[in-house]
């Protein structure tokens, strides 16, 4: 490929990073330019490759071209440099290499769009500083310790070797796998000491997060604090419940005065066993729609239909010898006409 051609693919993908996230990163270049696959960057970051130049599809060189494409293109557009902290999420937390004998520098520079606010920029700033979580891998394959010679369901790299936890100084963390946020995050704020659990899916091509290996005794006090809070949330949807449940009986009972008004001759108990039946909460029935919880008419009508219907008619029995639904309505049209007749007039007193 041309160098015009390069700079061209360059600031292309530059450009995409740019809209996306108002700042643009070497990383972002060299993997829209498919040198790098983002699982050749997770390796890189676990301190299993002594530099990414390594995993590359392309030599140094034409990495360091392409970074000193971008921050052409940088400058051109105005962007703001700003450099970046690479650290291995390893247990010596050395300092990540992109390339083996070139300057580091103008690979780290991140460019910052001169639109980002100061306190945008003092974010990524503080994001930039924070040291990766460490990370701990749950290998796919047998494995010896380059320490002690033995295995172990966990290796974590330092100094580009595989050491098993024990001699990481890490075998007294406990596993917490992945599912409860909340446990995670709680357990990850309580422990001193933590490292991700990931491993490697073959069909995938990625390493997956697996879960935390965090202390024994804030895995304790993150599981108190989420109990506690698992009664706060008991009390409150019981709460809730009962609430709603005073609700129910508040617009049954205005329900039920609405069915005794426009249908007089309708017995209380009637009314009453009507209304308790279409407003019940979560039915689906009649009595939940918009129209009925406001009274409307022609809504509290179909509630006192529907119970003549299966009340006072041979509607249930229609269904199940097998007439259609429709047809089964028809015969009983006039029963149901004659009985809301009833209703309408009131009971001599």
């Amino acid at each position: 490929m041309s160098k015009p051609n390069l700079a061209r693919r360059v600031a292309e993908t530059a450009e995409v990073a740019l809209a996306n996230r108002k700042y643009v990163t070497f990383i972002d270049v060299v993997t829209g330019l498919r040198w790098l696959h983002s699982r050749h960057i997770e390796t890189w970051q676990q301190g299993r490759a002594a530099t990414l130049a390594e995993l590359a599809a392309v030599d140094d060189d034409r990495l360091l071209t392409a970074a000193a494409l971008l921050r052409d293109w940088a400058v051109a557009k105005g962007l703001r440099p700003m450099a970046g902290t690479y650290v291995s999420g390893s247990r010596d937390r050395r300092e990540l290499r992109f390339t083996g004998g070139h300057e580091q520098e103008p690979f780290r520079t991140h460019w910052l769009s001169p639109d980002l606010s100061e306190a945008r920029v003092r974010q990524l700033a503080e994001r930039q500083a924070k040291a990766p979580d460490l990370v701990v891998v749950s290998p796919l394959d047998t494995w010896t310790c380059a320490s002690c010679a033995d295995t172990g369901p966990y290796l974590i790299m330092e100094d580009d070797r595989p050491y098993c936890l024990t001699c990481a100084d890490m075998d007294h963390l406990a596993f917490l796998p992945s599912g409860n946020a909340a446990l995670s995050r709680r357990a990850k704020q309580e422990s001193g000491l933590s490292a991700v659990v990931v491993r490697y899916n073959r069909r995938r091509k990625v390493y997956q997060r697996q879960g935390l290996l965090v202390e024994e005794e804030a895995m304790a006090r993150a599981e108190e604090r989420c109990l506690a809070d698992e009664e706060v949330r008991l009390r409150r949807r019981e709460r809730d419940r009962e609430r709603r449940a005073d609700q129910d009986v508040e617009f049954q009972a205005r329900m039920a005065a609405e069915i005794a008004r426009l249908f007089p001759g309708c017995p209380a108990d009637r009314a009453e066993a009507i209304a308790a039946h279409a407003g019940q909460r979560g039915s689906g029935r009649v009595g939940r729609t918009a129209a009925a919880r406001a009274l409307d008419e022609n809504a509290i009508t179909l509630a006192v239909v529907a119970s003549i219907r299966h009340l006072d008619t041979d509607y249930d029995r229609l269904l199940m010898s097998g007439v259609p639904r429709m047809e089964a309505r028809d015969q009983i049209r006039d029963r149901i006409d004659g009985k809301l007749a009833e209703f309408r007039v009131a009971s001599p007193s």
